[in-house]
């Protein structure tokens, strides 16, 4: 995940290395060489006794190294041959590695486990389980995945208190196994340009993959309704199942699709926005309203869940699920003085998710589990 930025999971690893980093831990990453690259590139009969070896059911064995970064652990295959080894097994992939145990941190639901470490997962979500159609993750796989590792982790983290409900519940584990530690992030201003097209404070903005989650369609009807002249810029790639929604956003007109930006470009394009669009039908926390509110820039979310969580009270919230409360949000964009109260109360909500508060927060995590 750190070494493939652009996704909200690759965004909290980043956030999880520097705030452990700030802390003065010493850090070794787990890593898989072969990760990102296809599997078809390797030999036949390889690949074959790699996937027989995933059939035995013993310990692997990591190799450390060192390198600038410091110490890294690593083994060929790591990762794939863990998810082969959960599907012919229904358990955990054990690892071992030499020299004192520590905290390791899973950044993401992965069916592996360190012998004699403190396993910690990051679970962020549960909308597979709660909302499949929602996801292209399949619901009854990853329900027990999250089982299998709830049965053997020493902890979960999720990223919100509305998703530490929703795990529990998904998953019927006791309470005090899950606890929520929402992640702080920094995002710099670089300086970047914006795109010709657009112009400072003159337009509307929604980020995020072109998906049934986003709730784009219903965003975008009511942008038109609304009748602001402001144009309406989409950043973001194609997702799952974005050619039922492409259409419908390229029959709008003045709406501006961007479907790839580079991160200095998209973090100018949020701190240049009159407003941040992110009425979303679900999400675990929502990234981009503290990277707006950290560029103070004004946040129109979805009420109830992690987004109103998050946003506490420091944007105008709306019913997701309502074209006319939408539009009506969107109208109330025009009011200068709305928007200096959320750009005041954004800057002083975002300071909850810096990451000298998110490395506070793992460190109290660390120590009620008596591992710092």
């Amino acid at each position: 995940m750190l070494d493939r930025p652009g996704t909200g999971v690759a965004t909290y690893a980043k956030a999880l290395h520097d705030a452990l980093h700030r802390l003065g831990r010493p850090i070794e990453r787990i890593a898989d060489p072969s990760c990102g690259r296809p599997m078809e590139r390797a030999p036949r009969a390889d690949r074959w006794l790699r996937w027989a070896d995933a059939a035995i059911e013993r310990p692997r064995a990591l190799n450390a190294r060192r390198s600038d970064a410091g110490r890294q652990l690593w083994g060929r295959d790591l990762f794939r041959l863990a998810q082969v080894h959960f599907d012919l097994h229904g358990t955990l992939l054990d690892v071992r590695t030499e020299g004192d145990p520590g905290v390791v941190h899973w950044t993401y639901p992965l069916p592996i486990r360190l012998e004699g470490w403190t396993n910690i997962y990051t679970v962020h979500d549960a909308i597979p389980l709660l909302h499949p159609e929602l996801s292209q993750i399949d619901a009854t796989r990853h329900k027990a995945l999250l089982d299998a590792i709830a049965l053997r982790a020493e902890h979960l983290i999720t990223v919100s208190d509305a998703a530490r409900d929703d795990i529990v519940t998904a998953l019927g584990c006791e309470p005090d196994r899950v606890s929520a530690c929402p992640p702080g992030l920094e995002a710099a201003m670089a300086d970047a340009a914006l795109p010709p097209e657009l112009d400072a404070g003159r337009f509307l903005l929604a980020v995020g993959s072109v998906e049934p989650r986003k709730n784009l369609a219903r965003m975008v009807e009511a942008w038109r309704r609304s009748g602001t002249a402001l144009p309406l810029v989409i950043a973001g790639p194609d997702g799952w199942r974005a050619d039922e929604i492409r259409p419908v956003l390229e029959s709008v007109p003045g709406l501006i699709r961007m479907p790839y930006v580079e991160r200095p470009v998209l973090l100018a394009m949020i701190a240049s926005a009159r407003a941040l669009l992110f009425p979303t039908l679900a999400e675990g926390f929502g990234l981009p309203i503290i990277e707006a509110m950290q560029a103070g820039t004004p946040v129109l979310t979805s009420r109830a869940g992690a987004t109103e969580e998050v946003a506490g009270g420091a944007a105008l919230l709306v019913d997701p699920n309502s074209v006319d409360d939408i539009s009506t949000a969107i109208g109330r964009l025009e009011d200068d003085a709305l928007l200096d109260r959320l750009r005041a109360a954004g800057a002083v909500r975002a300071r909850h998710f810096t990451l000298d508060a998110f490395a506070d927060r793992l460190d109290a995590l660390h120590r009620r589990l008596g591992a710092a």
